[in-house]
């Protein structure tokens, strides 16, 4: 048979694929790994609140619940610090503007500073705000919302990060990507319930990643 690449090129071509990471999954496919829970479902070991509002576990799910006059923001935070990650998990918002925040410091105006994936009742789900920061990132494409998102119903985000590549997926749709970000590149996992709001939003099925040895 006649090679299509002399052997040494092809050689690195085959490592260079066997090297793929779990980052680099495209839409549809599946990461490769074991998905370990980061929330036991139950209790509320490994996080911690800060802020007003209440933090419930109902049926499996987490449910934050806040009041409009409350103007201040309230979070639920993972005790632990991540760097690079995968995670999936799954939302339902019912009211007001609530997020899942990554690589967050605790400090600064709201409560914490850094990056969340955006979880809205409108168009603006899926994409990438940094509190105290830069602001909008990225904000999706309606029509791309639109496809991806579906209203007061369960839906399922994956956001993978690694290095300063960022991308969110709603539903196996990519809303958000970022590529070489400057920003932090660790800290905290955090729910979001927003100041000013009526709240209702809802999670459950936390986890994380661990690639495949």
């Amino acid at each position: 048979m006649k090679r299509l690449f002399p052997a040494s090129v092809g050689t690195l071509l085959l490592a260079a694929v066997a090297q793929l990471s779990l980052f680099t999954c495209l839409p549809g496919e599946e990461f490769r790994g074991h998905w370990k829970p980061l929330w036991d479902g139950k209790t509320f070991k490994g996080w911690h609140t800060i802020g007003v509002g209440s933090w419930t576990i109902e049926d499996g799910a987490i449910v934050g619940r806040k009041k409009a006059e409350e103007k201040e923001f309230g979070h639920l935070v993972s005790d632990e610090v991540f760097k690079d990650f995968v995670v999936r998990l799954k939302f339902k918002v019912l009211q007001g503007n609530s997020g899942f925040y990554f690589r967050v410091e605790e400090k600064g105006y709201s409560g914490v500073s850094g990056f969340q994936a955006e979880i809205a009742p409108d168009a603006n789900t899926g994409g990438l705000y940094e509190t105290n920061g830069r602001a909008w990132v990225v904000q999706p494409p309606p029509d791309v919302v639109k496809k991806a998102f579906k209203p007061n119903d369960w839906n399922e985000m994956i956001v993978a990060a690694k290095g300063g590549d960022i991308t969110v997926w709603v539903n196996g749709v990519k809303t958000a990507e970022v590529k070489n970000d400057p920003g932090r590149r660790e800290g905290h996992f955090a729910l979001q319930l927003h100041g000013g709001n009526d709240m209702l939003v809802m999670f459950k099925d936390i986890e994380i990643l661990e690639p495949a040895e």
